[in-house]
């Protein structure tokens, strides 16, 4: 059970913060990159939801699933498996193929509510569908670091992680389309147009 009785420790006063494992780290040190863009992409899920509580429960609840796995992804991130012949002395949180697979369900029963389609879509439309697209946008950001971390050497990114945050972009890319009254809001891209 998380404890937060105080927020400032004055520990990161020398840009430095603790990984799950007690290692610190510099704040701008690639593994902390990519947890704290899965931290921002899930304020911005939070921002989207402002918009998606009342109009469709539906999608609210996946989202909120979301958002409780974005914490997950996170505090997996932030426990670096541990070096060899020093144990962690407890068992890190990971993420599991079991929520990857919940995601692909959620695509696929939102995706059931929309027409194919034949072009690109533009960020936009409603508030909630361009608050999703923003969350797309930093869920991919989050990936392309942990991307970047998992071919780093000494470094190990769960692949479960990885899958489960590219799956994550998927279905926010369809939520921002459910939110756009099932896609017939959207915006579409119209190659060459002012040109």
């Amino acid at each position: 059970m998380v404890k937060l009785n105080k927020i400032y420790t004055r520990t990161g006063d020398d840009g430095t913060t603790g990984l799950g494992t007690g290692e610190r780290r510099m704040k701008s040190d690639l593994r902390v990159e990519a947890y704290g863009t899965v931290d921002e992409a899930n304020a911005c899920i939070g921002l989207a939801r402002l918009h998606t509580a009342a109009g469709d429960p539906e999608l609210d609840a996946i989202l909120g699933r979301m958002q409780n796995d974005f914490f997950d992804l996170g505090a997996d991130l932030c426990t670096p498996e541990a070096k060899e012949g020093k144990p962690l002395g407890y068992e890190p949180l990971r993420m599991l193929g079991s929520q990857t697979t919940r995601l692909e369900a959620d695509i696929d029963q939102l995706n059931a509510r929309l027409e194919p389609l034949r072009s690109f879509v533009l960020p936009g439309g409603s508030p909630a569908s361009a608050a999703l697209h923003l969350a797309r946008t930093v869920t991919r950001r989050a990936e392309r670091l942990m991307v970047a971390l998992a071919a780093t050497p000494g470094e190990h990114v769960n692949p479960e992680a990885v899958r489960y945050v590219n799956r994550a972009s998927d279905l926010l890319f369809v939520a921002a389309r459910v939110a756009n009254d099932s896609g017939k809001s959207d915006v579409l891209w119209v190659p060459g147009k002012n040109r």
